[in-house]
């Protein structure tokens, strides 16, 4: 599933194109699809033809793009807001304007230049639309940015005692206060902060939840910067981005070694998901 870094890889993979042809000529949709469940596909097309891309930004799992239509005769200007969730399979994809819709392309932008196509073949993603000049609250709730002010130790602190009894992986998957962690990520950061990853929330210690919300902030900043890459540069090669020092190259299927002690990985579930932990390293208290 899409994770933080992942959302903003893809955000700029449509920005950077939509940048060099903004305005939407036509439009494509898959209207009796469980995406447009909360959008109504109609009223979507209705808004965004003849609009012209303004700006995007990226949080959590989920990525909104802007849009604006200067008045005419029959009609007001609209500022229109799109939000997409890749959900387990979605993909933002580029591609030539006169690109033929596939089976799994649920939502087409065509401009001048591009074919912005939103991709799903599982249909687990979902879009959302509105209309006017506020940002629409399904954007607005999304949890402080793991990189921002309000995301503190304290504020860590605090949610840790409220799920004192719940593995800590599973805690740090809680959207509402760890926005755009995934599997991968939450098992990077316990890797890296040397925690246990069936270790109670409640049980932690307080120089542990330091170093585990400076873990977050670290991999969440070594992740934009490696998967998303540096400002609206992508990185050359998705796939080979990521340096063998993380866990994340070595967590996958069986077997592996930890990239710190060279001693065995271990794999089970926890929280209800496949984790990956180094148990030389990372060891359960009391």
């Amino acid at each position: 599933m899409p994770e933080l870094a992942e959302a903003e890889f893809f955000r700029k993979r449509w920005h950077q194109a939509a940048l060099r042809s903004p305005r939407i000529l036509r439009i494509h949709t898959h209207d009796d699809k469980k995406l447009f469940r909360t959008a109504p596909a109609a009223a979507l097309r209705a808004a965004l033809i003849h609009s012209s891309y303004s700006t995007s930004a990226a949080a959590a799992k989920q990525i909104l793009f802007r849009f604006q239509r200067p008045a005419i005769a029959t009609a007001p200007a609209i500022e229109s807001w799109l939000g997409i969730h890749l959900g387990m399979t979605g993909e933002l994809s580029v591609f030539e304007p006169r690109h033929i819709p596939r089976k799994h392309d649920h939502l087409i932008l065509y401009t001048s230049t591009h074919a912005l196509v939103f991709s799903d073949p599982r249909m687990f993603g979902r879009i959302q639309f509105q209309s006017g000049s506020t940002a629409p609250t399904w954007w607005t709730q999304i949890a402080p940015a793991l990189l921002s002010t309000a995301f503190s130790d304290k504020v860590v602190a605090a949610f840790l005692n409220r799920r004192a009894r719940a593995p800590i992986k599973a805690v740090l998957l809680m959207q509402e206060r760890f926005p755009g962690i995934g599997n991968w990520m939450a098992d990077e950061i316990l890797w890296r902060a040397a925690i246990h990853p069936a270790q109670p929330a409640g049980t932690l210690q307080p120089a542990e939840v330091k170093k585990l919300w400076r873990e977050c902030r670290a991999v969440a900043r070594l992740a934009l910067n490696t998967i998303a890459g540096r400002g609206d540069d992508l990185p050359a090669d998705l796939n080979i981005a990521i340096p063998d020092t993380w866990l994340f190259n070595h967590r996958w299927g069986k077997g592996g070694h930890c990239p710190k002690t060279n001693k065995p990985l271990a794999r089970a579930e926890i929280g209800g998901r496949t984790t990956c932990w180094s148990p030389a390293r990372q060891k359960l208290h009391a």
